[in-house]
């Protein structure tokens, strides 16, 4: 049993907790409040004059996936050669070993939602983990999570090099409308052959992998910078009646009206750095501020790493500097990734019966430079120490 006192506790769930406790037992918070009975036989962590937050979500990174310093070797992300492939497993690519993870408990990230990148117009599945541990099968909290698709510049520069389709958005659209229109024919035939066996069709791993987002069970994570982009995607969702949610939404604040009618939740970064590509011309850390004003769901991400993910307090306090309220930057890095991405049962705030995966910092990291993660804790257990 470990209980931690005096800490200073946003719980991200109702309101913050002056010098209060949170006691700990079976990799649950079991208690959180005020005057609570402490066991005699508990670990004590006394966070006298710290902050206590939930740990950190990061809900949309490629951590483990291009590792740290690797180059060719730790470069597991795209399978570049073949712009249609649903039936990547995120989870086959992950390396717990990568440094990127013990930068993750370095900045308070307990959780990251971790895939392929956007090299493809349908790239993989991601998956929620948790930053700590040695084999990714005990690290997951939810998989798959998303399945990875992309738009604009990147699917068009990876297949113009190679001289082959998609090179024109308008094929990174037909491609994908190809692809999910046999997936819908091949899912109505299975669900048809329950009845009419003749009607079983032959299995397709593709398409197959591609059934939890036909049925709903799963959104499409779409990479989309540009503001056209947005729309295709969206146009697209609509289509064939699929969930979605906006990764990176660069331009974001040129159609706030839009976004806002879509009601679709936005997932806001890289924003740090520099304007690497045309498609982030407009990038901008007011954006979140203006998606918040205007009722959107946000969060905040690192798209780790491109921007390292122990920075992902700097990315929210950055958009806080813009405009952003303090309270509304802490849900978009804690509960409001978790909700986006349907882990918020577990994580994202400090609540009897979620895991006890919890941040103490000395400082407020998203308003002071020198604040720096004292602790880290993932399931009740204490994995890193500053």
């Amino acid at each position: 049993m470990l209980v931690i006192k005096n800490g200073y506790i946003k719980t991200m769930d109702g309101e913050d907790i002056e010098k209060g406790q949170i006691i700990i037992d079976n990799k649950k918070i079991i208690a959180i409040g005020r005057d609570l009975d402490i066991p005699q036989d508990a670990d004590v962590i006394d966070a006298e004059g710290l902050l206590v937050t939930p740990g950190l979500v990061e809900a949309h990174c490629h951590i483990g996936m291009f590792e740290e310093g690797i180059g060719f070797e730790g470069d597991d992300g795209n399978e570049s050669v073949d712009p249609i492939t649903p039936h990547l497993r995120a989870i086959d690519g992950i390396n717990p070993m990568d440094q990127g993870f013990q930068d993750a408990l370095e900045g308070g990230v307990t959780t990251a939602v971790t895939g392929p990148g956007s090299a493809n117009v349908i790239g993989g599945t991601f998956a929620a983990i948790k930053t700590y541990g040695r084999r990714i099968d005990d690290m997951i909290i939810k998989d798959p999570v998303a399945m990875k698709v992309a738009f604009g510049e990147n699917p068009k520069r990876v297949y113009e090099d190679q001289h082959k389709s998609p090179i024109t958005r308008m094929a990174v659209a037909a491609l994908l409308r190809e692809t999910l229109f046999e997936a819908k024919n091949y899912m109505e035939d299975l669900d048809a052959s329950k009845e009419d066996p003749d009607r079983k069709p032959d299995f397709d791993m593709k398409l197959h992998a591609l059934l939890p987002v036909l049925r709903k069970e799963i959104p499409i994570k779409a990479h989309v910078h540009r503001a056209d982009d947005v729309f295709t995607a969206l146009r697209i969702a609509r289509e064939f009646d699929l969930d979605i949610t906006l990764d990176h939404c660069t331009e974001g604040h040129l159609i706030v009206e839009e976004l806002k009618e879509a009601g679709k939740p936005c997932l806001i970064g890289p924003t740090f750095g520099a304007r690497v590509k045309v498609e982030m011309r407009n990038k901008s850390f007011e954006t979140p501020k203006i998606l918040s004003d205007a009722g959107i769901k946000i969060a905040i991400i690192t798209d780790s790493n491109v921007i390292p993910i122990q920075h992902l307090t700097m990315c929210a306090g950055m958009a806080v500097k813009a405009g952003l309220s303090e309270e509304e930057a802490w849900k978009a890095i804690t509960i409001y990734p978790a909700e986006i991405t349907g882990i918020n049962d577990r994580v994202g705030s400090l609540k009897v019966g979620k895991d006890a995966d919890i941040a103490i910092f000395k400082g407020n990291p998203l308003l002071d430079i020198d604040a720096k993660t004292v602790m880290t804790i993932i399931d009740g257990k204490v994995v890193y120490k500053g």
